[in-house]
């Protein structure tokens, strides 16, 4: 996955879905904009996300759901 830094101003719009919460205030929302790109971001710091195409987030979510990331909890 290409991890991306928000610049100043997004180059497109990005429609983001309702925030996913956790326990506390641990909340992501995913996001797409208009070329079909896909974005994870936290509502801690709204103007920062990680961007890539629909593909990569789908294999990104599918191998957190198999404990690729397990470690980390």
């Amino acid at each position: 996955m290409n991890a991306t830094h928000a610049p100043t101003t997004p180059a497109a719009a990005i429609d983001w879905n309702e925030a996913f919460c956790s326990e506390g205030a641990n909340c992501f929302r995913f996001g797409l904009d208009g070329s079909g790109r896909a974005y994870i971001g936290s509502t801690l710091s709204p103007d920062q996300y990680v961007s890539d195409s629909v593909e990569a987030l789908r294999a990104l979510i599918s191998a957190v759901k198999a404990g690729a990331a397990d470690h980390l909890l």
